[in-house]
């Protein structure tokens, strides 16, 4: 890069930054014109914590987040992204301060546009060759910036966010699906092979986590063997069937609690637990501290928005 292009892009970067403080003022997440686009602040360093991404992409334009997942390291700053392409737990933690405030956009992922896409760059002599990931962090590339740029300086105006809001998030789309590693994310979502299997008894999951689900009937679901099941499950989860079970029903109970305002002992019930005392010290191992503490510290730290209908969006942060 010569220092002209270094020049136009820190030029792009900081005007990118000065549009997206104004979209959100409020720490937590802020609602846009678009239902599966959010914009966050966070005014303080978030230590290391468990997080459930549902599928989309996260685009920081200021601080910086690590994603832990096994022995993998994802960073996602002004520099990298990250794509989801099923939901994954892992933890993150977060690099803010009040003077220089993380602020990202959440994009959560619209299959429908999605799956266009992907036909269309299948038409167009675009295979793809990659091996499908669940989860990937990319170098973000100047097209794609400027892209992000446009898409701010649109969602500034409430007409403009309505009428060509979604355009450029198609835009976004396709610079992520012909990026780096947009290969990684066309195969996944494409649920090619055993990962294909594997997405189908991750989405009987967020479906049906409140009924008695075990690893027999989700090797049905994916039309595998008990060990091949588990085995190709934990490779792309970095999680056994169960543990991943578990781990989204604790993750929906403590959005319950935080949005519904709700007790733990109804929340635990809701999400499929039987006995409440169970769910206490499963949610303490998983998160560190008990349901109030934890709701307590949610509500502190972040506004919650109401979920989009028909969404398995888990709040992460």
């Amino acid at each position: 890069m010569n220092q002209n292009d270094s020049t136009d892009r820190s030029a792009t970067t900081q005007r990118t930054i000065s549009i997206i403080g104004g979209l959100a003022p409020n720490e937590g997440y802020n609602l846009t014109a678009l239902p599966d686009v959010r914009f966050l602040r966070s005014n303080r360093a978030l230590d290391r914590a468990p997080v459930l991404y549902d599928p989309g992409i996260v685009i920081v334009c200021q601080g910086r987040k690590r994603g832990f997942l096994g022995s993998d390291v994802y960073l996602y700053d002004a520099n990298h992204y990250l794509v989801v392409s099923v939901p994954i737990p892992f933890s993150m933690e977060t690099d803010a301060s009040e003077r220089e405030p993380l602020l990202a956009i959440y994009f959560r992922l619209d299959l429908n546009v999605a799956a266009d896409l992907l036909l269309q760059l299948q038409e167009s002599g675009s295979p793809v060759v990659a091996k499908p990931k669940g989860m990937v962090s990319t170098l973000m590339d100047p097209r794609l910036l400027e892209s992000v740029l446009r898409f701010l300086e649109v969602m500034s105006s409430p007409i403009e966010a309505a009428i060509l809001g979604p355009a450029l998030v198609r835009e976004i789309y396709f610079r992520v699906f012909v990026g780096e590693q947009g290969g990684t994310m066309r195969a996944a979502l494409a649920k090619q092979g055993h990962f294909g299997k594997i997405a189908r008894a991750l989405r009987k999951i967020h479906i049906a986590y409140t009924d008695d689900l075990d690893v027999e009937r989700l090797a049905k679901e994916a039309k595998m063997s008990v060990p091949t099941f588990h085995a190709h499950f934990k490779s792309v989860t970095n999680t056994s069937p169960i543990q991943y079970l578990k781990s989204t029903r604790l993750h929906q109970a403590r959005l319950l609690m935080v949005r519904s305002d709700i007790t733990a002992t109804l929340a635990s019930s809701k999400v499929g637990y039987e006995s409440a005392s169970q769910f206490n010290r499963e949610f303490k191992r998983m998160f560190g501290k008990t349901p109030i503490e934890e709701v307590d510290r949610m509500k502190r730290t972040f506004a919650y928005p109401a979920p989009a209908p028909s969404s398995i969006y888990i709040a992460s942060h």
